[in-house]
């Protein structure tokens, strides 16, 4: 996540010294273009590989610093959670076998990620969304600890003066909200980069901005977050909510978010984006710099621009411009597209990379400028579509043509991407293995996204929502590290009901009851009689308007009502829940180990544990469950003790037949011996 080197302490001075340090930069940048410092007439790809670190359950394993330090490569670094990675590949002319070596190089690096993690009981996963994350997963208790992801939570939180609020529609629906950014932490990409001349920027850009939608759209990976089967792809409303550092009065402005798609094709140069986000977005991170950008350009030197690229940094567009430094010492302007998820294997991921790649290469010379073919609205409101609906997306494409994702990519774009690598002198073997690959995914309609959803779909109500989820996840484990792109893979089952299914009931988080029905203090005492009695229920949570519990109602409370007001003849239909509710009641955290959980509903003799995170209830355990618990363990340890008695009697039975075949031998033995007595005499 870009520069370490940050001061933690955000001073009026500092920000007024840093902000000085950016405008010194832009300007030495400006310099820098107007006498053509920059490489020119040569094209680089690059690639940042984010990835998840996972438990042998699938949950994410907070060994990341560990892992690094056993590794010790230079090409990896920390991300902002303690299970989280990121590899940055090295830099590649495009041309010839560039995609399969970069390729080779993902295999290579996350295998030895993967070597590494072995030491401590973990493994790599390349998702975009880790299908088993948790709320609970993502604290400030998860961040590396790192001076600039500190920092970063601070700029954010103090710059919006209110708790993250998440909110996200899709086949579900959730609400969620921090008091950090740690959020950002459920996302992982693969961030391909582009290197362009100073004079091409601009068009290439605005080229870049408009093939993203169906990119995309042929991409999709993350369908789900925190259980809840929302976009195709999910990190894009996620990252943006997390990293949302506006006031409530800049929302209702509708001032732009740091993470974003933009608002218009630029215009004339690199410089059109930087100078907007230093106007609209307010230092988050400042660092020291005594760099005189503009002495060192004077000594015929090239600039690092500190504090431009810090700025830079944080500052999330989904086509973000980037200066940079070559080995050579030279400088350079590179595109780089964060749209792209992690996985769902490498193959697939450079067959994504290849697609857009191909179209940057060949869009400006086959069409001239986009923003005389197209509306910038129509490329954002394409952009949104492919996230939310993946290749079933209807888009708007040149000329106001609207047609599916589906048939714009087979038609239209796949004939020229692969004219765009063509044009590159890429290799005719990589350009067929992976447009080839992108192709078959397309016409199977199968992409990441949509094989975890049709995976779901088949398990049905199989186990938990926690085992079906860890099911996927180790299905989709298995899958990467056969290599058979996304398109081939069957869909998971479910667990064998009986394959470490106490993994599944460690903490109440993993079965509790989230299908709630809950009432209010003032309603009356009937409707919470129907709704047990309609759903089946014994106990009723009890909320504020706020969604804070408050109380409980159970079916022992209406009974103790019911002999109460036979006893006085009082009016029952006429009671508020508020009146015959248990208020404060005993509540746990997902994330209270089951057998704790057991023992306070012994002591403090309770039918029901309301769950709560956070303040929010989330769910709710009952003696139901522990019940259902409980004789799957007693089934368990019968299958066990049959399972020992078998063995025990074919051991005995194995016994048994070893001593008649000794016996039998001990005949054959005397026999033999008087045989040979009787030639000898």
């Amino acid at each position: 996540m870009g520069e370490h080197e940050v001061n933690q302490n955000l001073s009026d001075g500092r920000v007024r010294d840093f902000t000085r340090a950016l405008l010194a930069d832009l300007r030495a940048l400006e310099r820098m273009l107007a006498e053509g410092r920059f490489e020119t007439n040569v094209r680089r790809i690059g690639a940042e590989q984010e990835m998840f670190l996972v438990d042998r359950e699938m949950r994410p394993a907070f060994v990341a610093t560990e892992v690094l330090r056993r590794i010790n490569d230079p090409r990896l670094t920390t991300e902002i959670a303690r299970f989280n990675l990121e590899a940055n590949l090295t830099p590649l002319e495009l041309s010839g076998d560039c995609l399969s070596r970069m390729e080779a190089e993902l295999r290579e690096v996350t295998g030895r990620v993967r070597d590494g993690a072995r030491e401590f009981g973990a493994d790599v996963l390349l998702a975009g969304i880790l299908p088993t994350l948790r709320l609970s997963d993502m604290t400030l208790e998860s961040m590396t600890p790192n001076p600039r992801y500190y920092a970063l939570n601070e700029g954010v939180m103090r710059q919006r003066g209110e708790d993250i609020s998440v909110h996200i529609k899709g086949l579900d629906e959730i609400q969620a909200t921090s008091d950090n950014i740690m959020l950002l932490s459920s996302n992982t990409s693969f961030q391909v980069h582009l290197q362009v001349g100073p004079a091409e920027f601009a068009p290439l850009y605005n080229w870049a901005q408009a093939a993203t939608a169906p990119v995309l759209a042929a991409a999709v990976n993350s369908p789900l977050w925190v259980g809840h089967r929302l976009w195709q792809e999910t990190r894009l409303a996620l990252f943006q909510h997390s990293a949302d550092t506006r006031t409530p009065s800049q929302t209702v402005r509708s001032d732009p978010t740091r993470v974003g798609f933009g608002d218009a094709w630029v215009q004339n140069s690199i410089l059109d984006i930087f100078r907007e986000d230093i106007a609209r977005f307010r230092v988050l991170l400042t660092t020291e710099t005594d760099e005189d950008p503009w002495a060192v350009l004077d000594a015929g030197g090239t600039p690092e621009l500190k504090a431009l690229r810090l700025h830079n940094g944080t500052v999330w567009w989904w086509n973000r411009p980037c200066y940079g430094i070559g080995s050579d010492g030279r400088a350079h302007l590179r595109i780089e597209n964060r749209v792209l998820p992690s996985g769902p294997t490498t193959l697939d991921e450079m067959a994504n990379a290849a697609f857009l790649i191909g179209l940057m290469s060949s869009l400006r010379e086959e069409h001239g400028d986009v923003e005389r073919l197209m509306t910038f609205d129509d490329a954002k409101s394409n952009f949104f579509a492919a996230a939310r609906y993946g290749l079933k997306a209807q888009l708007t494409w040149l000329g106001g043509q609207t047609l599916s994702a589906s048939r714009l990519i087979l038609e239209q774009l796949l004939p020229l991407a692969r004219q765009g690598l063509q044009s590159a002198s890429v290799d005719a073997a990589d350009i067929d293995l992976y447009l080839g690959t992108l192709e078959e995914r397309v016409r199977s309609g199968q992409t990441g996204a949509a094989w975890a959803l049709g995976s779901l779909a088949a398990m049905g109500d199989a186990g938990t929502r926690e085992t079906r989820h860890r099911a996927l996840t180790s299905a989709m484990h298995e899958h990467q590290l056969k290599g058979d792109p996304v398109h081939r893979w069957p869909v998971a089952a479910a667990e064998d009901d009986n394959e470490d299914w106490f993994d599944s009931y460690r903490t109440v988080g993993q079965f509790m009851s989230t299908d709630l029905f809950t009432v209010r203090p003032n309603d009356l005492v009937d409707l919470a009689a129907s709704v047990m009695d309609w759903r089946h229920i014994r106990h009723v949570p009890v909320e504020d308007d706020e969604g804070r519990l408050v109380g409980v109602v159970s079916h022992r409370d209406l009974l103790r009502l019911l002999t109460r007001g036979r006893a006085d003849g009082g009016d029952a239909e006429a009671l508020t829940v508020q009146e015959i509710m248990k208020p404060h009641p005993v509540s746990v955290g997902p994330d209270t180990p089951t057998l704790e959980a057991a023992r306070i509903m012994r002591s403090r003799r309770v039918g029901c544990l309301p769950v709560v995170e956070n303040g929010t209830l989330v769910g709710i355990v009952t003696a139901q469950d522990f019940l259902e618990i409980s004789g799957r363990l007693f089934e368990e340890r019968e299958r066990a003790e049959a399972a020992r008695q078998a063995d025990a009697t074919g051991q005995a039975a194995d016994q048994a037949d070893e001593a008649g075949r000794s016996a039998e031998r001990g005949k054959l033995a005397k026999a033999a011996a008087r045989s040979d007595g009787a030639h000898t005499t």
